[in-house]
């Protein structure tokens, strides 16, 4: 079972490793409490590993399966010491996640788009979430890294509820040197949305990403406002948005399956981000979002940097969290 081959470059892998450190503290301190004492791996340890999972925001459901896959192997090897424990929870959990077909990303990429009667067609990715996830944040990033792949790229703000949220998405467009479609507070987010795909397309743009409103307090205006803004879109590109992109708090822990489970009722998610794991315990909260949602985590924010918004590749992350 050797999944664990270098994919990202030293400097990535060390920002991921830096960014899961209090992660990786708080799970270890937990684990090793659990088996202190403990040579081999019996049915004491495993219920108190699977306390230590729970509490580390891994969740119940994924942890029950960690748990069964573990149970088996000690089953079938017969003697497992607990010296093996962490190997085992790496390749354990690593095995999990590649029973879906997610986070095999190793760079930011985007598909190709067919044109449409010979005209380029940019790749829409709307995002969503609510507010103070860091989701301004994360469209700042990604628009930096998309740039840095030669991409050409357009930010709408249609979040028209907050002048902060257009300010803040300013100061992105700013710093990464892309242009911004905006227009007044309270303007209409679908015509804003509209004006942003114009303009991709007139600027013959690779990507254009859609910053959104975060009122998940009102589901039944949200899923309004988010299926107008789909409707008005596909009105100058056929199947947008191509992405529904949901940014959640990662140090909220279970809080941030709870978004993701509100979220996901009231519109079509594609995919996840990630964000804010450097200042907290949380991490496993990906393990089990990844496992739990089949829908799949892209991105993680694993620092303050422009460049500390990374790929997700669940072999790159696991190895880091259990190493």
């Amino acid at each position: 079972m050797s999944f664990f081959k270098n994919i990202f470059s030293k400097e990535k892998k060390e920002t991921l490793d830096k960014g899961l450190e209090k992660s990786k503290e708080s799970f270890f301190g937990k684990l090793s409490k659990a088996v202190a004492g403990k040579s081999k791996v019996d049915d004491d340890v495993l219920d108190n590993l699977e306390e230590v999972l729970v509490a580390s925001d891994v969740g119940v459901t994924t942890t029950l399966k960690v748990i069964d896959r573990i149970e088996a192997r000690v089953a079938k090897d017969k003697y497992v010491g607990t010296d093996e424990l962490n190997k085992i929870l790496r390749e354990e959990i690593a095995g999990l996640l590649s029973e879906t077909n997610i986070g095999n990303e190793t760079d930011f990429v985007i598909p190709d788009i067919p044109k449409k009667e010979g005209v380029k067609v940019p790749y829409v990715l709307m995002v969503v979430g609510v507010n103070g996830v860091g989701k301004t944040t994360t469209i700042g990033k990604l628009a930096s890294q998309f740039k840095k792949k030669g991409l050409k790229v357009v930010l709408g703000a249609a979040d028209t509820f907050r002048a902060a949220a257009i300010d803040q998405l300013q100061v992105w467009a700013d710093r990464t040197d892309v242009p911004i479609v905006r227009q007044e507070m309270g303007s209409d987010p679908a015509s804003v949305a509209f004006d942003s795909l114009k303009s991709a397309v007139a600027q013959n743009a690779d990507v254009v990403i859609i910053d959104t409103a975060g009122r998940l307090h009102n589901k039944v205006n949200l899923m309004n406002e988010l299926t107008k803004i789909k409707r008005v879109m596909q009105k100058v590109v056929d199947n947008s948005p191509h992405d529904v992109l949901l940014v959640l708090d990662g140090s909220t822990g279970q809080n941030a399956f709870e978004q993701a489970k509100q979220f996901t009722k009231a519109t079509e998610v594609t995919s996840l981000a990630v964000t804010k794991l450097d200042g907290t315990a949380k991490g496993g909260v990906v393990i089990g979002i990844s496992d739990q949602f089949k829908i799949p985590v892209k991105y993680i924010g694993v620092g303050e940097g422009i460049d500390d918004l990374q790929v997700f590749n669940k072999v790159e992350f696991v190895d880091s969290f259990f190493k």
